[in-house]
């Protein structure tokens, strides 16, 4: 239905609306806002949904915070809460359940390296369940995580190494984080996303790899996907789009100009631009020059997210005492 790309459930719903004026049938929405955080809560329900959307049957929950451009620590720290609040509220942790959590992406490439970056600040804890059990706390989960890297490092499909660590361990479930894109630069780690449906491990960089769901690996899949890229052809689409809504406001309404501009707008628009844009630079995304340092604390603020759901009588003065 969407040609413009996008890996969020709640900008599907935006472009629909935005095109249909109505809400997707088989699609119930909640949303709530706290402390300068808004949670949108998608719930698709019926096949009927899932085939407008592009997206399984299941739950996508949507975590904004534009404070975290300013690096407002009580943002991070609401933000970091309400993760872990809303996977508890999706998909409880009994005390002794095992968590396995999988940082997918590349670390030698910024955009993708959420992943990996958020298990160095996991608090790992299911070894010390197995060697040292009397020093486990009250509260405490058997956690364990690996960043398996991507095909062209290690020459394996994702997906294989997940099964094969799945099939030894057996854990309860499986939380998987990786990069996504989004069709607008605000929300670049802006936005959080959580799904209970699996990952296509890659989809944010656009090289999706086989997917990891219940179906695949025979456990519940819980995706956290943040936005870090932006594809050029939409973000090119939708400043036109802008341009040429300015554009109309200014125009007399009825005549060759006016019809000219309501043409250039919608997805004739964007299969132009990707007409134009693919043979001459490829399927380019473009991140924010400070990616960086929104990697760097994104990951912290989904690792603290985590702990929280992880380990709920654990608190912030204890978590050193569980990272490597």
């Amino acid at each position: 239905m969407f040609n413009k790309r996008t890996d969020l459930a709640v900008e599907a719903r935006e472009m629909y609306r935005e095109e249909k004026k109505q809400e997707i049938p088989g699609v119930e929405v909640d949303v709530t806002e706290k402390e300068g955080v808004k949670v949108t809560r998608v719930n698709i329900r019926e096949e009927v949904g899932a085939r407008i959307m592009g997206k399984p049957v299941g739950n996508y929950i949507t975590i904004e915070a534009n404070g975290l451009k300013q690096r407002d620590k009580d943002v991070y720290e609401e933000t970091s809460r309400a993760l872990g609040e809303e996977l508890k509220r999706i998909a409880p942790v009994d005390k002794e359940s095992t968590t396995l959590v999988v940082g997918l992406g590349n670390w030698n490439v910024t955009p993708d390296s959420l992943g990996p970056k958020t298990v160095s600040h996991l608090m790992v804890t299911r070894h010390i369940f197995e060697y040292l059990p009397e020093q486990v706390d009250e509260g405490v989960t058997p956690v364990c995580a690996i960043s398996p890297g991507v095909l062209g490092i290690t020459g394996i499909e994702t997906g294989e190494i997940i099964e094969g660590i799945v099939s030894r361990i057996k854990p309860d479930r499986v939380i998987a984080i990786d990069a996504l894109a989004s069709r607008k630069m605000e929300r670049i780690n802006t936005t959080i996303q959580i799904a209970d449906t699996g990952i296509s491990p890659g989809s944010g960089v656009g090289n999706k790899r086989k997917e990891l769901n219940r179906e695949t690996l025979g456990v519940p899949v819980i995706a956290i996907g943040v936005p870090t890229v932006v594809d050029a052809a939409t973000m090119t689409s939708d400043t036109i789009d802008m341009v040429v809504d300015a554009m109309v406001k200014q125009a007399d309404e009825g005549n060759e100009f006016y019809r000219v501009l309501q043409k250039m707008k919608g997805e004739d628009l964007y299969k132009l631009i990707r007409e134009v844009l693919d043979p001459n630079i490829g399927s380019l995304v473009v991140t924010p020059k400070e990616i960086d340092d929104m990697i760097k604390d994104m990951s912290k603020i989904l690792a603290n997210g985590l702990n929280i759901y992880l380990h709920p009588s654990i608190g912030p003065d204890d978590v050193d005492r569980y990272i490597n």
